[in-house]
């Protein structure tokens, strides 16, 4: 799976559009080779790690500017606070649970900011279908399904991100959130 991803060119994507990058911080893995290619790339890489994850996701150099905050919660207020968009890759526990609060914070009209999910080869297949599902059942607004974007390859990811017009319907407006309770300024 890495290598299909590495091989779509995601990172060579983002230079290509000259695209920054806001990510967990880590220096080991696919997000270390995303983030250093990146870097070299000449775009601005900002790594977000908490204090605890240092010695387990960064190991050697890293790359860019790397922020180090106390927990999780800072960690993705920080990170969301600082992006224009949202983007997981295939992943695990950490990546769900990061993407399902952003859809979360955008249903809640915390922030307006597009939701993507580069499906390489099917991976998010089961979570879309999921998605499709609950609002089939009636536990998600036909419009907020709109929220998350998926694509195949980086580029029609991208596009479709550049493209999209937020259509779904907010809990509340972004100006009911006090943004100091939410620790963070959308």
């Amino acid at each position: 799976m890495q290598r299909l991803i590495l091989e779509d060119n995601w990172g060579n994507s983002q230079v290509e559009r000259k695209m920054d990058l806001v990510y967990g911080g880590g220096s080991v893995g696919l997000m270390g080779l995303v983030s250093q290619t990146v870097y070299d790339g000449g775009s601005h890489v900002l790594g977000v790690i908490p204090t605890a994850l240092v010695p387990i996701e960064i190991s050697g150099r890293t790359v860019g500017e790397v922020l180090i905050v106390s927990d999780m919660h800072e960690r993705k207020a920080e990170m969301a606070r600082r992006a224009d968009a949202f983007i997981a890759l295939p992943g695990g526990y950490g990546t769900f649970e990061e993407l399902l609060e952003m859809i979360t914070w955008s249903q809640l009209g915390i922030h307006n900011k597009p939701v993507g999910l580069l499906n390489v080869d099917g991976y998010y297949d089961s979570l879309l279908e999921l998605f499709d599902k609950s609002v089939e059942e009636g536990f998600i607004n036909p419009s907020a399904r709109n929220i998350v974007i998926s694509a195949q390859t980086a580029g029609e990811l991208i596009q479709r991100m550049e493209d999209h017009i937020p259509v779904h319907e907010h809990v509340t407006s972004s100006q009911s959130w006090n943004a100091e309770e939410c620790n963070a300024d959308f």
